[in-house]
């Protein structure tokens, strides 16, 4: 991966594959860009040109002390494909990268031609998480985050325990491969992204009522949700139901929160559907 500068020092990593139409891929917490790492060839493959970015204080990328809502992080991925001259471009996000990825969708109607969003729901529009993911998904992360002082406390030293706890939580009955493990651990035991983790997470509000200015105008570009069994599934589907018009949904059987890389032909074959036949300027054949 390189780095980008895009202001005042801030650099977000990103690592380009494929030529073609532009797909921006947008990770979630607590992984990184590896998280694409298998659907990348295949969306190359398809004729894309496929970005990985690694969001602000995550991964390789820069915080400078944040801010962290998600209105900033989407400003941040604005300013870096400007600095690629990407005009027009998909989105996948995933987690939190779902959010960013609405907001980028929201905000660039006229650049941002599909959106397909894995595993998160929109702040201040949730849905109830169906069984068999109600048992599984974690529900002790976002208090402990947010509570002041608490995980900066607590976590250092102890950051194989906290992040690892909430892979192995969150996957489901089948863990996440060990590298990929690993590769997350390593890169969430820097001192900076504890700041950005807590800082994520402390934003609820703002974030909340960013998404509430955007959705009364619901978006018109073709967006799949994409749930695991068992994580959120259905409720991915049902929360960006109520900002879009268009929304088809894959749920991914045997997966938990991370259904590219748990159940990655799956999703794959899900995206390269919509990614190669949404016409440039976001529509559908008919």
């Amino acid at each position: 991966m390189r780095l980008v500068e895009i202001s005042n020092g801030v650099e977000i990593a990103v690592e380009e594959a494929g030529t073609g139409r532009t797909v921006v891929l947008l990770h979630g917490w607590p992984v990184t860009a590896y998280h694409w790492r298998h659907t990348i060839p295949v969306l190359a493959a398809a004729g894309l040109r496929a970005i990985t970015v690694e969001l602000r204080g995550l991964g390789a990328s820069s915080s400078h002390g944040g801010p962290f809502d998600k209105e900033v992080l989407a400003g941040d991925v604005v300013r870096l494909l400007d600095r690629l001259a990407v005009a027009s471009f998909a989105v996948v996000g995933h987690d939190w990268g779902g959010t960013v990825g609405y907001l980028l969708a929201a905000d660039l109607p006229g650049r941002v031609t599909a959106l397909a969003v894995e595993e998160e729901m929109l702040p201040g529009i949730g849905a109830v998480v169906p069984e068999p993911g109600a048992r599984y998904y974690p529900s002790w992360h976002g208090p402990f985050l947010r509570a002041p002082g608490l995980a900066e406390a607590l976590v250092p030293g102890r950051e194989d325990a906290f992040y690892g706890t909430f892979l192995g939580d969150s996957a489901g009955p089948e863990p996440l491969a060990d590298d990929a493990v690993a590769t997350y651990l390593a890169a969430y035991r820097r001192p900076s992204a504890l700041e950005a983790s807590v800082g994520y997470y402390r934003t609820a509000s703002a974030d909340a009522e960013a998404v509430r200015r955007r959705a009364a105008k619901p978006l018109a570009i073709p967006v799949l949700t994409v749930g695991g069994e068992f994580g959120m599934g259905r409720a991915v589907a049902a929360s960006f139901g109520a900002v879009a018009d268009h929304v088809e949904h894959r749920q991914v059987a045997g997966a938990g929160h991370y259904p590219a890389e748990q159940q990655p032909d799956v999703v794959n074959d899900a995206l390269v559907r919509l990614l190669t036949t949404t016409h440039a300027d976001g529509s559908q054949p008919t």
